[in-house]
């Protein structure tokens, strides 16, 4: 298998307002939008694409529910800054900025539909 591209697909109420919140605050580019549908891109790091709930291309099962227990994680170069910068931009951080006894070093902030964005560093590069 030659895996060419990576995408996380998320359902959430508001389509429109996730998509801006990741193209705003984290860089991400709309490349693909319709009705209920929005997939973002950036070129390091993996697509996301948001699902509006109820949508008819999720299976029958799943479309009424809401993307939770998911963390999308980017590891950044500079942590510090891109806290400040996020809370600069009035992103309401919802965990603060801390460091796991593992060596992790992260905050959190959460988008409009619920949606959890993890930044993380390492302590030491070896941890990885």
């Amino acid at each position: 298998m030659k895996i060419t591209s990576t995408a996380v697909s998320l359902t959430v109420d508001d389509v429109p307002a996730s998509t801006a919140f990741l193209t705003r605050h984290f860089g991400f580019q709309e490349v693909m939008a319709a009705e209920g549908f929005a997939s973002l891109a950036r070129e390091d790091t993996a697509n996301v694409v948001f699902l509006r709930r109820g949508i008819e291309v999720l299976p029958e099962g799943m479309r009424d529910r809401h993307a939770t227990g998911v963390i999308i994680a980017f590891t950044v170069a500079d942590l510090e800054a891109e806290y400040e910068r996020l809370r600069q931009e009035g992103v309401p951080v919802t965990m603060p900025l801390r460091e796991e006894p593992w060596g992790e070093r992260l905050f959190q902030v959460t988008d409009p539909n619920g949606v959890i964005l993890q930044l993380v560093d390492w302590t030491t590069a070896g941890d990885r």
